[in-house]
């Protein structure tokens, strides 16, 4: 797979449409990533066992697994612009109710109805990203969606920790309401972005098509979710978790952005395996710190982030190109699924694991896992 294009070309930021999408997605990002590390912290400091204080995350990430699969249907009956809205009210109303109380009970309760919202929100600003810009610069919409949620990744989820441990839940809460504010922007997003073509793929080829590059983000992600959600568990004490959390958000924003300009002039075919690489060999790294030093788990962090934005812009831009004409939607809802069964897996089942042989092994036999998952990369990249 490449691509490319010649000659002088204006920055996709000038687009009021791709200007429109990045803060949207920020502001619904934003959310998500306050809640994501901090929530179970939350319910551990409420009396949540350790072992599944990630309960809270797997439920929100379940629900919005399932209606990610129904996404497509829904904008086919009520068009994107009134399902996207529903959405971000769904995600961000309901955030308040945090401060309410701190039993998994009623914490899960709440994640059902975000999760619904956020199932929303990340099919659409990935199908609206595919469709904002021609196809030849892809790449480029893609990494600028992506910034949009790499950069509050780099903030909200150390900020998220930090505001809890400080025992700021009510700050938290308010915060997390940040999707209400991006509906004025839906109406203008929506008119300006092309829609997809009539017939072309059907849903199930789309999906079939984007399965291989979704598979290489659901084990990248499943890693992801370990991370953020037992780092500031095992390291509750002082500033370590917010700076490695902080780490980890900036390279993957810069990679994220980044990789999708290259991913435009030279493909994905070199690319993706080698940010595979790069997440294994962080994951190592912070696995090392567990061991030997902390120093190491902020190393461990930066790197990790790297492979870790990389890989969710190149997987993108392979689905979609895999998917081809009319079957952006569906690809998207396949590639936004694997990313939060990925991440889900990583805040559950890895906590699970960490219980029997440590959290240190634990990430060693991720960061295997990764090396293994090589083979696949390759796949992915075929068109």
């Amino acid at each position: 797979m490449a691509g490319g294009t010649t000659g002088d070309r204006t920055s996709l930021w000038r687009q009021p449409a791709m200007r429109a999408l990045a803060a949207s997605t920020a502001l619904g990002f934003a959310s998500y990533f306050l809640t994501l590390a901090s929530l179970p912290a939350y319910a551990v400091a409420g009396g949540a066992d350790a072992d599944i204080a990630g309960l809270v995350t797997a439920v929100f990430l379940t629900v919005t697994i399932v209606v990610q699969s129904v996404v497509p249907v829904l904008t086919a009956r009520f068009g994107v612009g009134p399902v996207l809205a529903v959405g971000l009210v769904a995600l961000g109303a309901p955030a308040p109710l945090y401060v309410v109380d701190d039993g998994l009970v009623w914490l899960s309760a709440i994640a059902v109805v975000r999760g619904a919202g956020f199932g929303v929100l990340t099919v659409l600003g990935a199908t609206l990203a595919a469709q904002v810009a021609p196809v030849e610069r892809r790449g480029e919409a893609i990494g600028l969606y992506g910034l949009g949620i790499a950069v509050p990744n780099l903030l909200a989820v150390p900020a998220g920790v930090a505001l809890v441990l400080d025992g700021q839940v009510a700050w938290l809460a308010w915060l997390a309401a940040s999707p209400v504010l991006a509906l004025p922007l839906v109406p203008g997003l929506v008119r300006a972005v092309r829609a997809e073509p009539a017939g072309g793929t059907s849903s199930r080829a789309a999906a079939l098509a984007a399965l291989a590059p979704s598979v290489v983000l659901l084990v990248v992600t499943l890693a992801g979710g370990g991370v953020v959600t037992f780092l500031p568990i095992e390291r509750p004490d002082g500033a370590l978790a917010t700076v490695a959390l902080l780490l980890f958000g900036l390279t993957g924003a810069v990679t994220r952005w980044q990789a999708g300009l290259l991913a435009d002039r030279v493909g994905t075919r070199r690319l993706m395996p080698l940010s595979l690489l790069v997440g294994a060999l962080g994951m190592a790294l912070v696995a090392l710190g567990l061991i030997a030093g902390d120093a190491w788990i902020l190393v461990g962090a930066a790197v990790f982030g790297a492979g870790f934005g990389a890989v969710q812009n190149l997987t993108l831009v392979t689905a979609f190109a895999r998917a081809g004409e009319g079957g952006a939607t569906a690809a998207s809802a396949m590639w936004n699924a694997s990313f939060d069964a990925g991440t889900a897996a990583g805040a559950l089942a890895l906590g699970l694991v960490a219980a029997g042989i440590g959290l240190d092994w634990t990430f060693v036999a991720v960061a295997v896992l990764l090396v293994v998952t090589l083979p696949v990369a390759r796949v992915a990249t075929r068109t």
